[in-house]
């Protein structure tokens, strides 16, 4: 059950990453101004938020990692 748990959150992590990479690289993202449950607009919103924060650090982490180097 546990493991089942893990799973299923490190999924909505890489899913919420991946539209972080998306709406940076495109522009594009969904529309939670179309939610009209506040409280719903809110988690999703913060959920988002933690895709953000996920690429961010990723990225942070491999510019400094002697394995990862940038080609232009």
């Amino acid at each position: 059950m546990l493991g089942k748990i893990v799973h299923f959150t490190a999924d909505a992590i890489l899913i919420s990453a991946v539209l972080a990479g998306i709406k940076r690289n495109t522009g594009l993202q969904p529309a939670t101004s179309k939610i009209e449950n506040k409280e719903l607009r809110s988690y999703i919103d913060r959920y988002l938020g933690v895709g953000e924060w996920v690429l961010d650090t990723t990225t942070v982490l491999m510019s400094n990692s002697s394995y990862f180097e940038r080609k232009h």
